[in-house]
């Protein structure tokens, strides 16, 4: 059976360099710069592309192959060639609309006008030689060269008779260094094509001749029969529906059942006490003690299985050929089994015969999976594919045309056919199906397979590299990469190539793991543009102590590779190997350890010698102890001037840090993102970065003239200062805001005026909005009207405000439909000086969290039970409050913190009017001044002790 990784891996790598739109798209751009007609170009490109698409289909049986990859490889390096020189191109018209710029700011015509357009490059050559500063010969030169290759590739396929080449006909590939996704012994709900193969499995654990009899050397009760094939081909599976059969049986106490049936997957990585365990609780239904010693749990497993005649299935079992330690634990996991009755069976999966020997298999009972038939395969995808879709016989008819096609690429891979079916499902139209099958592949794969296997993968943080890659554009005006983006990565859920993992310990976000049989299938379309340097794999250290020596690097990285991840900062590794990477792109060194001192001059040297990066990401991990911790103050170098193609900067800080970005840094014109982690203070030089999109920061940012960022959508806060390109209408044009805003220093602005030209309601993707005054006093007036005019946009999710002192409260807060906010759910008030009640909150009927912190009222607004969604309500350190109003049954939390002890008693003295009105909250929590805690779970609580009567 062909591996499909490997198939579908050449296949879809080729075709992504020749049938891609990346390839029409770069001679359109180029002909603006070159003056012809890229139309009438690609139309003569179109059937030898077509041609090549169809012998990649087919590309295992065509001879002298290694002639046609070569080829694909020279194709590969031209575009990349051609893509440079495009930036450049851009880079300078950059250069020329910020200077043109600022020749009109200054009153002054600019002296070449260049009818900037919205699009990548203009409709025709506005720009001479001289003022691009770019030959226009190095690009004619590329495009020639791209146009060569895929002439000879041409030539060399169009003499092969395609049409008496029909299937694949690739050989058995070696274990991927992975695991498999963990399984259990249920079967999917829809079998396809397997019931030969089940019969021939089950035929096999109940025949009597040969059958493992007790042995007077080894006491071996048992034998094994063993399932291997290529990762994604259902092994799995067939093991499931074997074991739901023998589960039937055994209920229906047919003659020959197993009294035991276990499943267990093993998995590349494991121990052998949790196999143990496993296979305890497999046989018991229970939970296994917490032992700590492996000999007492064989001892506890082996009296479980005394007697017992069982089946265990062994999933997923690796085996390395060179790992005699591994091989050990194989056979260490079957010593309990001896105990068990005449006649007992291990069914085991896995991807290598080898795994199967050694664990005890005849060579006659190690069965190869089968290839389903091109019927049964396409029943199988069709499923996926249709299941419950509601569409009439032609178009059914037409999609399953389609179908026969899609399924002959994928190679009979039953992982293949349920990712790319559930994908075909969603989208029932016959274009989409059609481009599907013309195996066009987006080059996000390459920022997946960058990352190690089983890395935490956060959805804005893979979105943002995929944008400053540009991997994936906007196809629609006025559509922002970003949401695209996100598109494709919900898409890659939806069809479980990436699959949720959970909650990041660091971020405290849903993070993402690629599918591990997906991830050899990243690895492989990516080739060599993308090398991994990981822990324990590349480098390893010998010894111990001071003394400790490092062996050296083991292998080269590939010379043409673009992407490279590094797991640890290592500067002999820099200098030596990652500096002669001329043409790298990305650079990623993952964690900087907590004793490792950043060398200035290693730096300065990746910015000097690297020139073609777009991304460069130092300590990306988010962990306290693996970001750059020293020196206090982070000056970058000035020759970061020197990366005209880069679009991503990320030096992770710790909070005592101090980042100062050089005056270089402004000419950087192809910016997006820069992430300088949890420093105190980031500052740059001038608001040039025209491309910039976030700016990543924890606590002050100095960025003079930041409104003319008009691409910004992520800014950690903004101060504002009564001084020349730090006053609030910095914010009026910056309306792609997304995510989290501060406003501070407020008492800074003068005028209603001043606050109405922020703008703030026109940034309509803003969720979370914090608005703070200092302690400096401004006029309680003033106070006032700003705050009338900072009206937030209609949207938002959460809002903070804290040390606001004005005389009165604005109309959107408290007024009835009256702009801003329609869907608050969150809000948090602190510091507020008004004396009275708390102001009404008649807008925010939506309300489901409220705080209120260290506020001069004397009570909480008196409609409250009006909020009747409100789930969540915290009163702290509010000294003036001494009772409570009527609130709204839905309260689920209730939270007295540091307030008078007249309060905190009254909430807790059973029949006090305070504690009536939060009786029947389910969770209420109280904190004292001393610190003492009380959480009251019920509706019954007593009086804390220690409280003066």
């Amino acid at each position: 059976m062909a591996d499909p990784m490997t198939a579908l891996g050449i296949g879809m790598k080729a075709v992504g360099w020749v049938a891609s739109p990346i390839i029409s798209e770069l001679f359109k751009k180029s002909s603006a710069y070159l003056s012809f007609n890229a139309s009438q170009k690609l139309l003569q490109l179109a059937p030898k592309v077509l041609l090549l698409e169809r012998a990649m289909e087919v590309f295992d049986k065509i001879p002298n192959r290694p002639r046609l990859e070569q080829l694909f490889r020279d194709l590969k390096s031209a575009f990349y060639e051609a893509e440079d020189i495009l930036d450049d191109v851009e880079y300078q018209y950059l250069k020329k609309k910020i200077q043109d710029d600022k020749f009109k700011s200054d009153g002054i015509e600019p002296l070449h006008k260049t009818g900037w357009v919205k699009k990548l490059l203009p409709k025709a050559p506005l720009l001479k030689n001289k003022e691009t500063g770019m030959p226009k010969k190095e690009l004619k030169d590329s495009l020639e060269k791209i146009e060569d290759i895929i002439n000879s590739a041409y030539k060399f396929v169009e003499h092969l008779n395609l049409s008496t080449v029909s299937t694949f006909n690739g050989s058995h590939a070696g274990p991927a260094n992975s695991g498999g996704a963990v399984t259990t012994a249920a079967p999917p709900p829809v079998v396809i094509g397997r019931d030969k193969d089940c019969d021939k499995i089950i035929e096999m654990l109940h025949e009597k001749e040969g059958e493992g009899q007790p042995d007077a050397n080894n006491g071996v009760c048992y034998s094994v029969v063993g399932i291997h094939g290529i990762g994604g081909s259902g092994k799995s599976t067939l093991a499931q529906l074997v074991c739901a059969r023998e589960k039937k049986d055994k209920q229906e106490k047919m003659e020959g059942h197993f009294d035991l049936i276990m499943w267990v997957h093993v998995s590349q990585s494991f121990s052998v006490s949790a196999i143990f365990k496993e296979i305890f609780e497999a046989a018991t239904g229970s939970p296994c003690p917490q032992l700590t010693s492996l000999n007492v749990l064989q001892d506890k497993l082996e009296e479980e299985l005394h007697g017992r005649r069982f089946l265990l299935v062994l999933d997923d079992v690796w085996y390395d050929i060179q790992d005699e330690r591994q091989q050990g634990n194989l056979q260490l996991i079957l010593s309990p089994l001896k105990a068990g009755q005449a006649g007992s069976k291990i069914l085991v999966t896995s991807r290598t015969e080898e795994a199967l020997l050694v664990l005890g298999a005849a060579k006659p009972r190690c069965i190869p999976i089968s290839d389903l038939d091109d019927n049964a395969f396409l029943n199988l995808l069709m499923h996926y594919a249709l299941e419950g879709a509601v569409i009439d016989d032609h178009d059914r008819r037409r999609l399953e045309a389609i179908g026969v096609d899609i399924a002959k690429k994928l190679k009979w891979s039953p992982l293949a056919a349920r990712i790319v079916g559930g994908r075909l499902g969603r989208r029932l139209s016959a274009e989409f199906w059609t481009t599907v099958k013309n195996g066009n592949v987006d080059g996000t794969m390459g920022a997946l397979c960058i990352f190690p296997r089983r890395h935490h993968l956060i959805r804005d943080d893979l979105v943002k590299l995929w944008v400053a890659e540009g991997f994936v554009r906007g196809t629609n005006e006025g559509e922002e990469t970003e949401d695209v983006c996100r598109g494709y990565f919900d898409e890659l859920v939806s069809t479980s190539f990436l699959q949720p993992g959970g909650k990041d310990f660091c971020t405290d976000m849903d993070y993402y793991l690629v599918h591990d049989m997906l991830h050899d299938l990243a690895d492989t379309v990516a080739g060599s543009d993308c090398f991994r340097i990981e822990n324990g794999s590349i480098w390893s250290k010998v010894g111990g102590g001071k003394g400790q020596r490092r062996e050296g690097w083991r292998g080269d990285v590939p010379r043409d590779v673009r992407h490279l991840f590094v797991q640890n900062y290592d500067s002999e590794l820099i200098t030596e190997k990652i500096l002669q990477l001329k043409n790298l792109r990305t650079l990623i060194i993952y964690t900087v350890g907590g004793g490792t001192p950043i060398e200035e001059k290693v730096i300065a040297s990746i910015l000097k010698r690297l020139r073609k990066l777009r991304v460069l990401a130092i300590a990306l991990n988010r962990e306290d102890d693996a970001v750059i911790k020293e020196p206090d103050v982070f000056l970058v170098p000035e020759s970061i001037s020197k990366l005209k193609h880069l679009r991503y900067l990320a030096f992770r800080t710790s909070m005592s840090c101090r980042v100062i970005l050089p005056g270089t840094v402004t000419k950087l014109y192809h910016m997006q993102l820069v992430d300088f982690g949890l420093c105190k203070k980031l500052v740059f030089p001038s608001a040039d970065l025209i491309n910039l999109r976030h700016i990543f920061c924890s606590i002050d940012l100095d960025f003079p003239n930041i409104g003319k960022l008009t691409s910004l959508q992520t800014v950690p806060n903004f101060t504002v200062w009564n001084a020349e390109g730090y006053k609030v209408n910095q914010l009026r044009d910056l309306n792609k805001l997304r995510g989290s805003l501060e406003i501070c220093r407020l008492e800074n602005v003068e005028t209603k005026v001043e606050a109405l030209e922020a703008n703030l309601a026109a940034k309509e993707r803003l969720t979370h909005l914090s608005l703070g005054w200092g302690v400096a006093m401004s006029s309680p007036e003033v106070e006032a009207e700003v705050f009338e005019s900072l009206c937030p946009p209609i949207w938002l999710e959460t809002l903070y405000i804290y040390n606001y002192r004005g005389l009165r409260y604005p109309n959107w807060m408290v007024g009835k439909q009256n702009g801003g906010p329609k869907d608050l759910r969150g809000l948090k008030l602190h510091g507020w000086s008004q004396l009275g009640p708390a102001p009404r909150l008649e807008a925010f009927v939506h309300l489901r969290s409220l705080t209120v912190w260290d506020c001069s009222w004397d009570a909480l607004p008196d409609n409250m039970e009006n909020l009747i969604l409100l789930k969540d309500l915290m009163i702290c350190e509010c000294l003036n409050i001494s009772s409570l109003p009527t609130l709204p049954q839905a309260l689920e939390e209730f939270t007295l913190k540091w307030c008078t002890d007249e309060l905190m008693k009254s909430c807790q003295t059973i029949g006090h009017p305070n504690w009536q009105k939060i009786e029947n909250v389910p969770k209420k929590e109280f904190i004292c001044p001393e610190g003492y805690v009380e959480n009251a779970m019920s509706s019954t609580t007593t009086t804390l002790p220690h409280l003066s009567s």
